[in-house]
C-alpha cells in the first residue's frame, strides 16, 4: 500500500519517493518492520494468551526440563503471520501474483493451524483437528497454488537472446519480441510450461509433462495435472516436516529463518536477468517481488525467536509450524526450485525420515518378534538427542550451523553442476 503511495509520489516529482521502487529497499524496510512487530504485538499478545489461559498440553516424555514447560502459551504462529502479512501489505506490489499467491497461503494454512490449536486448548481435545481435514486443507492451497502458477497468464518464465544467438540458432527474430537490456538488443519468447531446475546437472531443466510422454504427442497438454500433483505432495510433506521440527524451544523459527533468507536469494538471482543469464538458470519476470515477502518471513521469524528461544515465554503451535511449512513449499515452488527441498529443508527431511523410520520398524519388529523395538531412544530425532542428555540449546544451535551449512550448498548447487 505504501509502495504504491509512493509511487504516485514519485510521479509528482517528491525528493526521495523513487527510493522505493527498489526492491532492495523494500525489503530492508519489510525486515524492520516485521522485527518491530513480533517484539512489540509479541510481548501484547503473550500477555493475552496467560490472561486467557491458552497453554500448551504437554505429554509426560521423560524429557529434562519438561515439567517447567507446563503453562506455556501456545498459539504463538500469529506473531509470525502477522509480522509476515503488514510489511507484505505495505511494502510489497500487491498487483504481483507471486505476492497474491503467497498472501493466501499464508493466511490459509495459517487458519488450519489455528483451528487445530483452538481444538487443543479451548476444546480440551488433545488430537486437535483431525487429521484427515489437515491433508484436505494442505490438498486444498496445493489445488490453488498448482492450478495459478499454471493457469495465470503472468506466470512465465522467459528466455532472452543476443541477436548472435538467434543468428547462431536459426530464429526468426522478425517473429520476437525485442527488448533493450543494458544498452543491447535482445530478443525474447516468453514461455509456459511446467519446467522446473535440477541440481547438479549441466542441463539442469526438467519439465514435469514428460512423466506423461507415454500419452503420445499431445501429452504436453495435460503436464498441469503432474505439476498440481507435485504441487500438493510437496505443500503436505515440508508443512508436516515443519510441524514435527516444532518439538524444542527456538528449532523451527531459527531453521526456517536460514532457509527463508535463502528462498529469498533464490528468488532475487531468477528474477534478475543478469543473474539468471550468467548462472544460466530459468528467468522468471517479476519474481524478484518476492524478495520483500521473504524479507518479512526472516523478519518475523528471526523476531520470534526473541520470545521462543530457550527458556520459551510462547509456542508458536500449529498455527505458526503449519504455516512457516507450507510458505516454504509454496516458495521453493514458485521460484522452480523444489527439487532443491531436500537439501534447503533438509533439517526438516531428517525429522520426517526419523518418525517414519521410527514407526516402521517398531510395527515390523512386533509383527515379527511379538515385541516393538526402536532405533532411535524416541522420535523426532531431536528427542533422541535429548534422551542422550544434550541439553536444548545445544541441540537447537547444531541443528542451526547444519542448517546454514545446507543452505550454503543449496546455492552452490547453482555453479555445481
Amino acid at each position: 500500500m505504501i509502495y504504491y503511495l509512493f509511487e504516485y509520489l514519485d510521479k509528482l516529482d517528491v525528493t526521495g519517493a523513487g527510493v522505493w521502487k527498489y526492491i532492495t529497499f523494500r525489503t530492508s524496510m519489510a525486515v524492520i518492520l516485521s522485527l518491530l512487530i513480533s517484539l512489540v504485538f509479541g510481548k501484547t499478545l503473550i500477555k493475552a494468551l496467560q490472561k486467557l489461559q491458552v497453554a500448551e498440553t504437554i505429554r509426560d516424555l521423560g524429557l529434562e526440563g519438561e515439567n517447567s514447560k507446563k503453562g506455556t502459551p501456545t498459539m504463538g504462529g500469529l506473531i509470525i503471520i502477522g509480522a509476515i502479512l503488514i510489511p507484505t501489505l505495505l511494502f510489497a506490489k500487491l498487483s504481483n501474483v507471486y505476492i497474491i499467491i503467497m498472501i493466501i497461503t499464508t493466511l490459509w494454512l495459517g487458519f488450519i493451524g489455528f483451528l487445530d490449536d483452538y481444538i487443543k486448548v479451548f476444546k480440551k481435545d488433545k488430537g486437535g483437528l483431525a487429521g484427515k481435514s489437515k491433508i484436505i486443507g494442505q490438498i486444498g492451497i496445493g489445488i490453488i497454488v498448482g492450478a495459478t502458477l499454471f493457469f495465470n497468464k503472468n506466470v512465465i518464465t522467459r528466455k532472452h537472446f543476443t541477436p548472435e544467438q538467434a543468428v547462431n540458432l536459426n530464429m526468426d527474430t522478425s517473429a520476437m519480441d525485442k527488448t533493450i537490456y543494458n544498452g543491447a538488443l535482445m530478443y525474447y519468447q516468453n514461455e509456459k510450461s511446467v519446467k522446473t531446475n535440477i541440481p547438479f546437472l549441466k542441463n539442469h531443466e526438467f519439465d514435469y509433462a514428460k512423466i506423461l510422454s507415454f500419452l503420445g504427442d499431445d501429452y504436453q497438454k495435460y503436464g498441469w495435472i503432474v505439476f498440481i500433483f507435485m504441487t500438493i505432495f510437496i505443500v503436505t510433506a515440508v508443512s508436516n516436516g515443519a510441524n514435527i521440527t516444532d518439538g524444542i524451544d527456538g528449532l523451527a523459527a531459527g531453521t526456517s529463518a536460514i532457509i527463508g533468507l535463502t528462498l529469498g536469494v533464490l528468488a532475487y538471482i531468477s528474477g534478475s536477468i543478469l543473474f539468471a543469464s550468467y548462472l544460466n538458470i530459468m528467468y522468471i519476470p517479476n519474481l524478484g517481488e518476492l524478495l520483500v515477502f521473504a524479507g518479512a518471513f526472516v523478519g518475523a521469524c528471526i523476531g520470534f525467536l526473541w520470545y521462543n528461544s530457550f527458556p520459551a515465554q510462547v509456542f508458536m503451535g500449529d498455527t505458526g509450524s503449519l504455516t512457516l511449512g507450507g510458505i516454504i513449499a509454496v516458495f521453493a515452488i514458485m521460484i522452480r526450485k523444489e527439487l532443491l527441498i531436500p537439501v534447503l529443508c533438509g533439517i526438516f527431511l531428517v525429522e520426517n525420515l526419523s518418525v517414519m523410520i521410527q514407526v516402521a520398524y517398531f510395527k515390523y519388529t512386533k509383527k515379527k518378534y511379538g515385541e516393538g523395538k526402536r532405533i532411535f531412544l524416541m522420535s523426532p530425532i531431536h528427542h533422541h538427542y535429548q534422551k542422550k542428555g544434550f541439553h536444548e540449546s545445544k541441540i537447537v544451535t547444531r541443528f542451526w550451523i547444519i542448517g546454514i551449512l545446507l543452505a550454503v550448498l543449496t546455492i552452490i548447487t547453482l555453479k555445481l553442476r
